[in-house]
């Protein structure tokens, strides 16, 4: 202890004035707030550092995990399940498909069914010899609520414990359905959905661990809301569905307990985590409130699904490291079972590869990285907790928004809640177009020699009109991944000429800068190192048979080397200056009419200038 002690003393604790002092000396007067502070997509700020100060006010610091309001966890462990999905078209082969992912690491099967007409015959075919004590099951698809009563039957049939069976069935008329198509399942306003769904609760009385209801939260997420609206949203959602159970007869122990909630996780790591943590404490506040017998009713049950927004089709194996790192914030945030979709998921039926692939990223982080042995490890971190306390404040002014429009029914009904995502979806779309958020293989850092697989099919990247009151999924690379493929299927391969000239250092720092910007849509570059004269590059350039060349020099050489530039290729190819420089208005005035910088709209631009070209 005195070793210790003597170390720390060599070490004096540094006021925040005093950091705030060396800031400010290193911003050399700059503006701090631009310079250094984030502004959220989801409505507040980000301070780039915190200290043990501004945890002060902050609720549920001293909670453990399994402890309310369990920001922490609902339980003292961080075992969760590995989940896959089946599209079942015929149940004796998507029972074969389940025992073979069973025997790989997977212990949460989800069957999505696609028949019209499901039996009681085929629900045994498909879970013959799958041990419902021992593996969650959840089930998707055409009429779960008729496939849950089958199931239910068999479930007494076998003689399955009622503390063991583990089953979802995934209802959800609210999300899934109203929202998503934008009417009712049924033309009674989903009365009679909402009494099914209670009978069947009431059928399942007696099992721990079976649940009805799923709020599909992804389809916010999905459809481009922020974290903070896709929080809200599914909050607003599932207390809908705990009045109209509870109306319908259920007891509050009876209607939470039944609730499901799935999650998208997208790439903002921290944020994330962040959402997990804040969604567990206020869905136990919003249960509380209504005085519950048994305290479990308060706890959050959350699946976690990698984003599919984020999913690109061209350079798709990049969509294994975003799936990884996206399954990481739901690891340490604490989930109960998490999907990861596998990289192909945008565009063709996933092969037995990528479903390898995709369990095995769920599997390394439980078995390899141990995530698994640390409950809530982001707790007490200065920044994990402020994030999550801002990112509940904010969710809770939505909720309360929403319930004074009378709900979440109500309000999407009139329009609120599509108009809320589709406002964040064209935020984001114009952050995705001007490059201030980065899609990898997409609008940055494209494969320049890749040209789009046979598998890619148009439709993979036409975005589905979205016209009328209701939510509509996307992704956001899909307005780049649309301009390349019509560049990949067109007659005639465009190519972009890089001129390097003047300025060695800054000719090929805009080469590169211009090659990655052409690149994402599927224009082939021509790069080049250097050439020594205005002359040799014109040459190489008019030789080339490019129709676009792009001069890459200093700002102070483009003043006189572009008009030369410019006058020497004489219209027969169009003439770019990589960069914005002082002199813009100077060459614009000698027919100079493009340029292309860090602060250019790329989709737009690179949509000119195909149109340009005839594609």
């Amino acid at each position: 202890m005195a070793n210790r002690e003597k170390l720390f003393a060599e070490f004096p604790q540094v006021s925040t004035e005093d950091w705030e002092a060396a800031i400010a000396v290193d911003l050399k007067g700059a503006d701090y707030e631009r310079k250094l502070v984030w502004r959220t997509n989801e409505g507040f700020n980000v301070r780039p550092y915190y200290r043990a100060e501004n945890l002060a006010g902050i609720k549920g610091l001293g909670t453990q995990a399994g402890e309310f309001p369990y920001i922490r966890g609902v339980k003292a462990d961080n075992n969760w399940l590995t989940l896959q999905t089946i599209e079942v078209s015929c149940p004796v082969e998507a029972n074969l498909e389940a025992k073979k992912l069973l025997s790989s690491g997977v212990d949460s099967i989800g069957f999505c069914i696609t028949n019209e007409e499901f039996s009681a015959e085929n629900v045994e075919a498909l879970l013959l010899g799958i041990d419902l004590a021992k593996t969650e099951v959840v089930f998707s698809g055409k009429h779960v609520a008729c496939v849950a009563e089958k199931v239910l039957a068999l479930l007494e049939k076998t003689g399955v414990s009622k503390d063991d069976a583990k089953l979802c069935f995934e209802l959800d008329p609210i999300v899934s359905h109203l929202s998503k198509n934008g009417q009712w399942c049924d033309k009674c306003g989903g009365e009679k959905c909402f009494e099914k769904i209670a009978s069947l609760v009431r059928l399942a009385d007696g099992y721990k661990h079976v649940r009805f209801v799923n709020v599909a939260g992804n389809l916010f997420a999905d459809s481009g809301s922020t974290i903070v609206e896709e929080l809200a949203f599914s909050l607003s959602a599932a207390h809908e569905y705990l009045v109209r159970l509870m109306n319908a007869g259920l007891t509050i122990d009876q209607a939470a307990k039944s609730i499901r909630f799935t999650f998208a996780v997208t790439s903002t790591y921290f944020m994330e985590i962040a959402k997990f943590r804040a969604a567990r404490m206020l869905w136990a506040n919003i249960v509380s409130a209504y005085e519950p017998k048994c305290p479990c009713a308060q706890k959050m049950f959350a699946h976690a699904r990698t984003s599919a927004w984020n999913q690109t089709v061209y350079d798709p194996y990049v969509n294994m490291l975003r799936g990884t790192t996206e399954a990481m914030s739901a690891a340490i945030a604490g989930v109960h079972s998490l999907e990861v979709l596998p990289f192909d998921h945008a565009y063709e039926a996933p092969t037995e590869f990528s479903n390898r692939i995709a369990r095995n990223e769920s599997l390394l982080l439980k078995h390899e990285a141990h995530f698994d042995q640390v409950v809530d490890p982001a707790g007490g971190s200065y920044y994990i907790e402020n994030l999550t306390a801002s990112i509940a404040n904010e969710a809770w002014k939505l909720f309360l928004d929403l319930e004074d429009k009378g709900g979440y029914v109500e309000a999407f009904l009139s329009g609120v809640v599509v108009e809320k995502v589709k406002a964040s979806a064209a935020a984001k779309d114009k952050a995705v177009a001007t490059r201030r958020q980065s899609i990898l293989g997409a609008n940055q850092f494209p494969n320049f020699t890749e040209t789009a697989d046979a598998a890619i099919k148009a439709c993979a990247v036409e975005r589905e009109s979205q016209e009328g009151n209701k939510l509509t999924p996307y992704r956001g690379a899909m307005a780049f991944e649309k301009m390349r493929l019509n560049v990949d299927r067109g007659e005639k391969t465009p190519k972009a000429f890089m001129l390097t000239c003047g300025s060695l250092a800054m000719a090929r720092a805009r080469a590169q800068f211009s090659c990655n910007f052409f690149a994402c849509a599927g224009i082939r570059v021509v790069d080049n190192t250097f050439f020594k004269s205005v002359e040799d590059g014109v040459k190489a350039a008019l030789d080339s048979k490019a129709e676009i060349i792009v001069i890459c020099s200093s700002d102070d050489d483009y003043a006189t080397l572009a008009p030369q530039i410019n006058e020497m290729i004489a219209g027969k190819a169009i003439v770019v200056v990589a960069g914005a420089p002082a002199c813009m208005e100077e060459l614009q005035q000698k027919g100079i009419k493009n340029f292309i910088s860090i602060k250019s709209n790329v989709l737009e631009t690179l949509q000119s200038y195909l149109t340009q070209m005839g594609i």
